[in-house]
């Protein structure tokens, strides 16, 4: 029999074997169901991400506090907070007896602080008034006063969001205000020091600024807020179950996998515009005496640390879903990982010449453990991830560049076998080795 009568006889063969093996049946329920999980992975991931944070801020005084603080140094709410303040206390001032509400001996001090001042006597009293709240505004005293009445507010923004607690702060037709009463006192103090004595007759003054303002919706909004709350570990918990489900159920895991993983990125990132999106509606809404500049300020700095939490989800995804294909069979896939250990085997190849191997039997283990170590990177990193208590985006890049570098450590020690020992050269002259005696 001719040899292409052999190939042709075994291609028959292998054409009765695949005839006779059974196929696989498509699993379509299995494949739809994924689908569908990877679709409640998408939408719950914004859920997740609001319920975690809804958690740690409404849940958390000394968090709240510590994200509210750095408003005391924002020029806007400052500004808000002068003409809050000057607008309070000049409506409670008497122009008229002012002068005669003045004793005799405090008048000179009085005609010293408004003599600065050009034009009516109004208007010098109303530039003391807001120079000397300003002076107190820019004082550490003023950002010592904002934690105090944060840390009441908290209280209050817990009671507009799950409807219990009561406090120095207002919540009217769902606006919730900040009382700066502690901000007027001071700003009376100071004035019966620079000798306007009338300051000290006026009675206890309620002014406020706004935190919060959402007519009627926020009402609504209580009771699944409340619930977003209590389940703020149980949905991250759900939505990484579904995804397994998702990878388990999918014929192709790995593109499965790659799938759950742009879904969370992209639910994170929709979380995102929605939270954009909304602060324009939120700043169109909100009265023609409410500044909006403050405003502003105050709701980029409730949503500061979800905005995190956007961009460490989706950055996360990213990762997952690029880890997951550069481990796949696809053509460019594998031309990255070629580069890869083309990269390292050069360098190791440069470093040990001549076939020479300082690691010893390293190189032979890391070998057989080549894919436990891996999976040991893996899940380190995830967990350093975990067990962090606010991670950023810039944490986990560079939790990502360090599992990086170890994989690359790993690739370095990589060696199948031990080097053979180098046989002496031999020589033109050296006789053919003899031939064995039979």
């Amino acid at each position: 029999m001719t040899r292409d009568d052999e190939l042709a006889a075994l291609r028959a063969r292998v054409s009765e074997l695949e005839a006779e093996r059974p196929k696989r049946p498509r699993s379509r329920p299995k494949s739809a169901l994924a689908v569908v999980l990877v679709v409640l992975v998408a939408l719950l991931t914004p859920l997740s991400v609001v319920a975690v944070w809804s958690n740690a801020l409404i849940g958390d005084t000394d968090r709240y506090v510590q994200t509210m603080a750095p408003l005391a140094d924002d020029p806007d709410v400052r500004t808000a907070v002068t003409n809050r303040v000057t607008t309070a206390v000049m409506d409670r001032i008497d122009v008229a007896d002012l002068l005669s509400g003045v004793a005799p001996a405090d008048r000179p001090l009085l005609e010293k602080a408004l003599g600065a001042a050009d034009g009516p006597l109004t208007s010098g009293l109303t530039s003391l008034v807001r120079n000397t709240t300003e002076k107190f505004v820019a004082s550490p005293a003023f950002t010592t006063v904002w934690k105090q009445l944060n840390r009441t507010a908290h209280a209050a923004v817990d009671k507009a969001l799950t409807g219990h607690a009561d406090g120095a702060v207002q919540i009217e037709d769902g606006e919730v205000t900040l009382d700066l009463a502690p901000v007027v006192d001071q700003v009376k103090q100071s004035l019966v020091d620079q000798g306007l004595t009338v300051a000290g007759n006026i009675p206890e003054v309620h002014t406020s600024i706004t935190l919060m303002q959402s007519t009627g919706a926020l009402a609504k909004a209580r009771t699944g807020f409340r619930l977003l709350q209590l389940l703020s570990w149980v949905l991250p918990l759900l939505v990484l179950l579904l995804a397994a489900g998702a990878v388990l159920l999918a014929r192709r895991r790995r593109r499965a996998l790659i799938t759950a993983a742009v879904a969370i990125a992209a639910g994170a990132l929709v979380l995102g515009l929605a939270l954009w999106i909304g602060r324009a509606v939120y700043l169109d809404a909100l009265p023609a005496d409410v500044s909006r500049p403050a405003a502003g300020a105050v709701y980029d700095t409730l949503v500061r640390f979800l905005r995190t939490a956007v961009r460490v989800v989706a950055v996360v995804g990213a990762v997952v879903a690029l880890a997951s294909w550069l481990s796949g069979p696809g053509r460019w896939a594998r031309a990255v990982r070629g580069a890869w250990t083309g990269a390292i085997g050069s360098v190791r190849d440069t470093l040990f010449t001549g076939g020479s191997n300082t690691f010893g039997p390293v190189g032979p283990w890391v070998h057989r453990m080549r894919t436990w170590l891996n999976l040991t990177v893996a899940a380190v990193a995830a967990a350093v991830l975990i067990a962090w208590s606010y991670p950023t985006a810039v944490v986990v890049l560079w939790i990502a560049v360090v599992a990086v570098c170890a994989l690359a450590v790993i690739e370095f020690l990589d060696a199948p076998t031990l080097p053979p020992p180098a046989l002496p050269e031999e020589s033109a002259d050296d006789p053919p080795p003899a031939a064995p005696a039979r």
